[in-house]
């Protein structure tokens, strides 16, 4: 059974999901800091971390960007901010997505066990991005030179289904289902900002996109 890391400080909230998480079959660790949630993650790896904002010490836009750099984990950040400039950062610190307070319980069940069940498409073809060999049934991006591009598994589904679109154009709605689950409640800046990020890993100048491109008013596509 998948295990879920819960990091926050609202002793409440924090029983409450527990509680949850566990009714559904659910192994959960839970900690009201930054810094005890990743000892426990490094201890006992997470296939979800569920992390607040508001900590005590270690904030959890920094608690996101250490468990980011130890691994590919889905992170989803919860937070009474919904400003855009806080979900952006939220992003940018590594989260995979962002839940704002007060939220449904089941919402945030739902879109755990989307993150839990999505697994980039092995099936389509490997295809090349000037320097870049994708390798869909392997799960990597190789450099001409045989190193690997770290992408996380987000970016990376979102690479592999924009691909397997053949270069038609995918709204932004499109990609929240195809990428995030079916059934995800759905923030269109979620899209925006995981498609900034990829642009950073794969394009040559971000700032002119030849790869990923944005169509205006619809969508984005990825030219091969």
């Amino acid at each position: 059974m998948a295990r879920i890391l819960i990091v926050e400080d609202d002793d409440h909230i924090r029983t409450a999901l527990r509680l949850m998480f566990e009714g559904e079959g659910y192994v959960v660790d839970d900690a009201p800091s930054g810094e005890l949630g990743i000892a426990m993650y490094s201890r006992m790896a997470a296939d979800v971390a569920i992390v607040d904002v508001m900590l005590p010490g270690m904030t959890g836009f920094e608690t996101c960007q250490t468990l980011r750099a130890s691994g590919d984990l889905p992170i989803v950040i919860v937070s009474a901010r919904d400003e855009t400039a806080d979900v952006v950062l939220g992003l940018e610190s590594g989260a995979d997505d962002y839940v704002t307070k007060p939220f449904v319980p089941e919402e945030l069940l739902a879109r755990v066990r989307a993150h839990l069940r999505r697994r980039p498409d092995k099936s389509a073809h490997a295809f090349q991005l000037g320097d870049l060999r994708v390798v869909p049934d392997e799960g990597v991006v190789r450099h001409r030179d045989g190193t690997e591009l770290h992408l996380t598994s987000t970016e990376f589904r979102l690479l592999t289904d924009l691909a397997s679109a053949n270069g038609r154009v995918l709204t932004r709605e499109d990609l929240l289902e195809r990428v995030w689950g079916y059934d995800y409640f759905g923030d269109s800046r979620l899209v925006d900002v995981h498609i900034r990020r990829l642009r950073m890993k794969i394009e040559p100048d971000p700032a002119t996109p030849v790869f990923l491109v944005t169509v205006r008013g619809t969508g984005y596509k990825l030219v091969i």
